[in-house]
């Protein structure tokens, strides 16, 4: 088939993908060569066939999805009918595929809700998965029929054969581009001629909006935010640097915050802290529209999300202070402490849902659980109706927090603001939790054994011997980690309502310690994934008493919950990447070396110095770790294209026969 000019498509689609920015382009002539390109290859490779006419942006986003997992377009509109792999979408990922029809891996039949358009994208991981698919596809009959007289294209039998395999296949859609899969003339150039027809640059601009987004963001800030994105890309700002602003925006808002009563302060400070969430969204869209995205960007956003929003409540403290409306400092350690807990089961039932895509269906799943996960989905079909914002808009998203904030202040003080904060992130916090306990309830998987649970459990060097050396006893991980809580949230009443002595801490903290136990063995439960939270809730709660007991300042108590927090939040960063545990981990002294350095300092007298010095340590740890980890060989701040993709070595045409090879 021929393209415009009457340049052969397989031509045509090889100069695309130089143009995608690519080092290396390899033409695939069989399948076992496909193998060998498979075997040698330390870095992702993209397969393309030799039917796909489609705009170059659309090949570049799937080579550039952030990341290192595999990558598959997936089409809904399919006009040329011919021997397809059709696929089954689910929370992103690809579970399912097939030629004739879908089984999934439960033996549940399903309808395919889409088209493998024959681009994938093959992660390092899944390289020898792909090679033995190869392979095996090649002993085969070369002329499978899928009908009279029409061949099986051979990337979708690949497909096919990795979905079968425990591989994780993101899904990616060309919103807006156009890719299409051709059998004819007649259809390459009704192709062609869709694909001049839209703008590639206007529609790469809009796609860098989130498709999906909370109400206030969708329409106070992506309504007008993609121009920002525009004139930054123009200006050559980095996404980093456009996150670095944002921070400067926050820190600002809180300084005038901190002014207390002056209203002209609180109003400015409203106006740059919607202006820094406004910066806050452009800094992912302006790494969509460059495709510049780098693992050091990820963190370095997700470090500052939180920071920011941090940052904030303790100018709203301040501010309180100044004004003589109350205790602010109460107010904001109140609001850190529930939002990371907060954020801990968000990240944590996040991956319970990715892992619950990729199972079997549990034989016996239903009851209220069941029913709940099914209106939630059809709710969340239901996109733009009054139940799909209200679903997004309860459960109190970053957009809303900043929006109420910028309100309440502007139009009240920081006190409403705050008090305004922990009200709705409370019910926010009451609704998600018994929502999503039902509903984990009836999925039954057991996310944490598939991690490094001893990692993301915080575990210290008291917590991991004490572990091993009592695994064979039945004590089960998450009672043990809701006692550790409860005890603390005790210690903490009393110390609000009675003030007990100095030496109660240490009582206190031998049961929260008792969470330590179940620590080696296996958190198969399906609540566990609730363990990570339970246990920061712990800790802080802790940390908190000891601030009253010890008659700690504050501002110090708050530096502390702030310094766990950036520590807790870069793990669950890098659990999206199922990195391994930070440079210099170890000494953070782990949760339950925190917890006895806190109990035997505030027993001694020494709260205010143990406080500080933690706080001090954590954060210094926290800084030596960022810079180690993200200047070490591999893991440099800067441009990359795609994730932890800093090049694609070899991206293939895979169909039935080119004989074009070129570097």
């Amino acid at each position: 088939m021929a393209v415009a000019g009457g340049r052969r498509l397989t031509t045509h689609l090889l100069d695309q993908l130089r143009a995608a920015g690519t080092r290396e382009v390899v033409s695939v002539t069989s399948l076992v060569h496909l193998a060998e390109l498979a075997r040698s290859a330390r870095e992702p490779v993209l397969l393309v066939g030799d039917d796909v006419v489609a705009h170059t942006a659309v090949l570049r986003h799937v080579a550039t999805v952030p990341g290192t997992a595999s990558v598959a377009l997936v089409l809904t509109d399919e006009p040329d009918a011919g021997p397809r792999a059709t696929v089954i979408e689910d929370r992103g990922q690809v579970v399912a595929a097939g030629l004739e029809g879908i089984t999934r891996l439960d033996g549940a039949a399903s309808d395919p809700i889409g088209v493998f358009g024959a681009v994938l994208r093959v992660g390092p991981a899944d390289l020898p998965a792909l090679a033995e698919s190869a392979l095996a596809e090649a002993g085969r009959d070369e002329a499978a029929e899928a009908g009279p007289g029409r061949a099986v294209p051979p990337l979708d039998r690949l497909l096919t054969r990795l979905t079968a395999r425990p591989t994780m296949i993101l899904a990616h859609r060309a919103r807006l581009l156009v890719a299409r899969r051709v059998t004819s003339q007649p259809a390459a150039d009704a192709a062609v001629r869709t694909v001049a027809a839209v703008d590639s640059d206007r529609a790469e601009l809009r796609l860098a909006v989130k498709e999906r987004d909370d109400l206030f963001t969708t329409y106070a800030v992506s309504t007008w935010s993609p121009y920002v994105t525009r004139l930054a890309a123009r200006l050559g700002l980095s996404p980093t640097g456009v996150t670095v602003l944002s921070i400067v925006f926050a820190a600002g808002a809180a300084a005038l915050f901190a002014l207390g009563g002056n209203r002209i302060a609180l109003v400015a400070g409203a106006l740059l802290l919607y202006l820094g969430f406004v910066l806050d969204c452009v800094d992912g869209q302006l790494a969509r529209y460059t495709r510049n995205f780098s693992a050091w960007g990820g963190w370095l956003d997700t470090m500052a999300d939180r920071a920011k929003e941090y940052l904030v409540y303790a100018g709203l403290a301040v501010g309180v202070e100044r004004a003589g409306l109350g205790n602010g400092w109460a107010l904001a350690i109140a609001a850190i402490l529930l939002q990371t807990v907060r954020h801990m089961t968000d990240t944590w039932y996040g991956a319970l849902h990715d892992e619950a895509a990729r199972r079997p269906k549990p034989a016996a799943a239903g009851g209220l659980g069941a029913r709940l996960s099914q209106a939630s989905t059809r709710v969340q079909a239901d996109t733009g109706s009054v139940s799909y914002w209200l679903k997004r808009t309860v459960v109190f998203p970053i957009g809303e927090r900043w929006a109420l904030i910028a309100l309440t202040v502007a139009l009240f003080n920081p006190l409403v603001s705050l008090i305004a904060v922990l009200v709705w992130g409370g019910l926010a916090a009451a609704y998600t939790l018994a929502l999503r306990t039902l509903r984990s309830a009836s999925m039954r998987v057991p996310v944490l054994s598939t991690v490094d649970a001893v990692l993301h459990r915080d575990d210290g060097l008291l917590a991991r011997p004490l572990g091993r050396f009592t695994a064979r006893l039945p004590v089960p991980a998450l009672p043990a980690a809701v006692l550790a809580g409860l005890a603390a949230l005790g210690l903490l009443g009393a110390a609000v309502f009675g003030g007990p002595a100095r030496w109660t801490v240490l009582p206190v903290a031998l049961v929260v310690l008792l969470a330590a136990l179940p620590s080696a063995r296996p958190h198969a439960g399906a609540l566990d994934w609730l363990v990570p939270a339970a246990l920061r809730a712990a800790e802080y709660l802790l940390v908190v008493a000891v601030g009253l007991v010890g008659d700690v300042p504050p501002p110090l108590t708050f530096a502390l919950l702030f310094a766990l927090a950036m520590h807790h939040y870069d793990l669950t960063a890098r659990l999206e990447k199922r990195a391994a545990a930070p440079p210099l981990h170890a000494l953070n002294l782990g949760w339950d070396g925190r917890v006895v350095v806190l109990a035997a300092g505030t027993a001694l007298g020494a709260a205010t110095t143990v406080v500080g010095v933690l706080a001090g340590l954590l954060f210094l740890i926290f800084v030596l770790s960022a810079v180690i980890g993200w200047t070490s060989t591999g893991n440099r701040p800067g441009r990359t294209r795609g994730g932890d993709i800093d090049v694609i070595p070899a991206l293939a045409t895979v169909g039935r026969a080119t004989e074009e090879r070129s570097r």
